[in-house]
């Protein structure tokens, strides 16, 4: 009983974990992408993995949906994947329609964008001040 139980707990954690790492790879090919947080990782020593990390967590406390398993939480992942990957889409002024329907709205879908922004910028900021404080702990 316990196995089937502990197997049946696999298989749905199996997809969230899968949907929740595409989209920090979206995340971090796009930080890879950027000018700004190139300078930051080298300035500050932020690696993209780090700010990746940061990013989609800070990103996931304002996801809908109250915990990770939640079909809410699972498909605004995918959402959001699918907004980063935009520029590899064949038809980006459909994918765009389709997104706006996906998130619910034009105004959602602004919504998303608005939060991934803020979330870099709050953790460009947390992490560059962690940075500082490392360097002067260090002298």
């Amino acid at each position: 009983m316990k196995k089937l139980l502990l197997i049946s707990l696999s298989a749905l954690l199996l997809p969230a974990c899968s949907d929740r790492n595409q989209f920090e790879q979206a995340v971090l090919k796009q930080i890879q992408l950027e000018k700004a947080s190139e300078n930051a990782a080298k300035d500050y020593k932020i690696s993209p993995e780090r700010m990746a990390k940061c990013v989609v967590d800070t990103v996931s406390n304002n996801m809908p949906g109250i915990f990770a398993l939640d079909p809410n939480r699972l498909m605004a992942y995918r959402n959001y994947t699918k907004w980063l990957t935009l520029s590899s889409s064949k038809d980006p002024k459909k994918t765009i329609e389709e997104l706006n329907t996906d998130f619910g709205s034009p105004k959602e879908f602004a919504e998303a964008r608005a939060n991934y922004s803020e979330s870099q910028m709050d953790c460009l900021s947390a992490l560059i001040g962690e940075s500082e404080d490392e360097a002067k702990a260090e002298k």
